[in-house]
């Protein structure tokens, strides 16, 4: 049984802010919603597979399962996200509202509706992630149907200085997200990231993309999906 975490009331706005309303508040999980994945790590000279689960004794929650072919910089990548506090915080997309810092542009296309807005920096970024926020074009794609983002892509328009010198010829991120079939929030599932640098006398490309093979969400403690629960059922209908 799905349980949706949204209900959504202001019929007053058009029907694209309002779905754009209902798929933000999707990605706005509960600080006790926790995932265990298996995720596959990708490059174009090595393969990795860990597998996460925040139940696990502490200190070996990250296991690695897999690995083929060498690459430091996937390598270095794999042990960033392994030693974070919560290494399933990156499958939740949860401060996606706060980097939409105007109203965006709504292209209907298809089966998907098209989203371009200017990223705004937030809380969770970093030195890299402000700096980007002033250059990258971003694009959002949202299905009107099941009011949920279906990606997101992040594109340098132009080759620029970078942030330490040299200058960035390509930065192309994108983002894949589908709803958790137990409680509907918007789960990230794959993640692309292609770039080139060129510094002094040297041009460094850098390939790599994660993907999540199994996902389990579930509440922290029984007590905490229990108050989702008795929430989610005690608000009125939709009119």
């Amino acid at each position: 049984m799905s349980f949706l975490p949204l209900i959504f009331f202001a019929t007053d706005l058009p029907a694209e802010m309002q779905a754009l309303e209902a798929a933000l508040s999707a990605t706005e999980a509960p600080i006790a919603l926790r995932v265990a994945f298996d995720v596959e790590l990708k490059s174009d000279n090595g393969r990795q597979v860990f597998s996460y689960d925040p139940r696990w004794p502490t200190g070996n929650q990250w296991r690695l399962v897999q690995d083929q072919g060498e690459d430091a910089f996937l390598d270095e990548v794999a042990a960033t996200w392994g030693a974070e506090a919560a290494p399933d915080g990156r499958l939740l997309p949860d401060d996606l509202r706060a980097s939409i810092d105007m109203a965006p542009r709504i292209t209907e296309i298809g089966d998907a509706w098209r989203f371009t807005f200017r990223h705004a920096p937030s809380a969770n970024d970093g030195e890299f992630d402000v700096w980007a926020a002033e250059r990258l074009r971003a694009t959002a794609w949202l299905s009107p149907v099941s009011e949920r983002f279906l990606r997101i892509d992040y594109e340098l328009p132009r080759p620029v200085s970078g942030p330490e010198g040299g200058r960035l010829l390509k930065f192309d991120q994108s983002y894949l997200l589908e709803p958790d079939p137990v409680f509907g929030f918007s789960l990230i599932t794959s993640i692309t990231v292609a770039f080139e640098a060129r510094g002094g006398f040297k041009t460094i490309k850098r390939n790599y993309s994660s993907r999540i093979l199994r996902a389990e969400v579930f509440f922290a403690t029984p007590e905490d999906e229990a108050a989702f629960l008795s929430a989610a059922n005690t608000l009125p209908s939709s009119p």
